[in-house]
């Protein structure tokens, strides 16, 4: 099994593009069946070093992962992300 990570900053100005960019993120689940579990966090609280939102999902493998990476549904959304983000960081281990 696989656990991504993802975490990102979002600008100041886009609040609602954030909560809008979790629930399309959330969406993916039943629409994409590499995804085995997903939980898309927004950070309660918030400090200069900390990030504003976390994914945390679920892989059966790193080929399912790069099936989820690559699906137009997921890259929809991650395009979406991008216009509103400031910074994003990753991770990717086997457990």
């Amino acid at each position: 099994m696989i656990k991504h990570i993802v975490m990102w900053k979002f600008k100041e100005d886009k609040r609602e593009e954030m909560l809008e960019f979790r629930e399309r993120l959330l969406a993916l689940k039943p629409q994409i069946s590499e995804i085995r579990a997903m939980e898309v966090g927004i950070n309660m609280n918030p400090s200069e070093r900390s990030y504003d939102a976390v994914l945390v999902s679920e892989f059966d493998s790193m080929e399912a992962l790069n099936a989820y990476s690559t699906n137009p549904l997921h890259v929809a959304v991650s395009d979406f992300c991008k216009t509103i983000r400031t910074a994003s960081a990753s991770v990717d281990y086997e457990f």
